[in-house]
């Protein structure tokens, strides 16, 4: 992409408006032009009703959003490990939105088409003994920031280790009905901190919708993580993403689920892997049953067959996330 425009676009974007009338930037696959931009700086962590959208769009629109790193810009590619410690965790995750989306009502689906992803120049890991999967049974704390190197799709985590990008957003997720502000951390039936890496470029995740307009929330962004996220961060980074949102009334879902032209997935949360997996299951079931007109004997037979369960993520207490993957092509219609 040229990347000078986008710098460009970045710090002229100071609000929501309709995006600039320039040429649409190159990429390697052709990505529609975004009639709307929103700035990294309307922003929030919580989730709410209560929280006003900071954009309303139509249904079907294509948006590009900025989105912070998860500690909104408390730290910098020169930060240190003292300077992770003294992160105020009262701002995470800084979340760019909501979005209102005309003619989303509750008992309806938000289908959020990921068209472009494109990572930041930097970004950060860290750890502590106090958080991750192994907290309370390991010591080990630590801090690193990469530059990302965009040209050739890596970034270096040592001299002797290079790992390829793969951007996605830690958090998807639309508007709980409720007026509590609820910490961003746990993943849960609006969908939220999921940390899936799977929901990168090419796929659409469908939320249930919960509020009036959805409220679509998106941030917490990764340059490339891991199934599991164990250590609690992956590398964090600042994210320009380009989305089409659209409401899809004649579906209807109890919690996140995802697909690719390849493969469907279902998403379940719960305080354990195996409450977390039975839910994903249970969803798959549903689906299959639903979509391709199987009994749901059947279909669990199926999901045996050919259901992959996956641990998106176990450090996002209280809750835990597990999917299940389906390929596309073993249905002939």
């Amino acid at each position: 992409m040229k990347r000078i425009l986008l710098l460009s676009c970045f710090l002229m974007s100071l609000g929501c408006r309709e995006a600039p009338k320039e040429e649409p930037l190159s990429s390697d696959i052709e990505v529609p032009k975004p009639q709307y931009t929103l700035s990294a700086d309307r922003n929030h962590n919580k989730f709410s009703r209560a929280i006003p959208p900071q954009l309303e769009v139509t249904d079907g629109s294509v948006i590009e959003v900025f989105t912070l790193e998860a500690t909104g810009g408390q730290l910098t590619i020169n930060s240190t490990l003292e300077d992770f410690h003294k992160v105020d965790m009262d701002q995470v995750h800084t979340l760019t939105g909501p979005i209102y989306v005309q003619g989303a009502s509750p008992g309806d689906v938000l289908a959020v088409e990921i068209l472009d992803l494109e990572p930041g120049d930097w970004g950060w890991t860290g750890m502590g003994p106090d958080f991750g999967f192994l907290a309370g049974d390991s010591e080990a704390e630590g801090f690193k920031t990469f530059p990302l190197d965009r040209e050739n799709n890596l970034v270096r985590f040592s001299e002797e280790v290079v790992i390829p990008l793969k951007p996605f957003l830690g958090v998807i997720g639309v508007a709980p009905d409720t007026e509590e502000m609820l910490v961003t951390f746990p993943p849960r039936a609006n969908g939220g901190n999921m940390d899936d890496p799977n929901m990168t470029v090419g796929v659409t995740v469908y939320l249930p919708v919960f509020v009036e307009g959805a409220l679509l929330s998106l941030g917490d962004s990764h340059a490339v993580q891991g199934l599991g996220e164990v250590v609690g961060t992956a590398v964090e980074c600042d994210m320009r993403a380009v989305v089409r949102l659209q409401v899809i009334k004649d579906k209807q879902i109890t919690e996140p689920q995802y697909e690719t032209d390849d493969y469907y997935a279902t998403t379940g949360y719960g305080t354990t892997i195996d409450e977390a997996a039975k839910k994903a299951t249970q969803y798959m079931i549903e689906h299959i049953s639903t979509t391709y007109d199987m009994s749901e004997g059947d279909a669990y037979m199926l999901c045996s067959l050919i259901g992959d369960l996956k641990i998106a993520e176990v450090v996002d207490v209280p809750h835990m996330l597990v999917t299940m993957h389906i390929p596309k092509s073993v249905f002939k219609n």
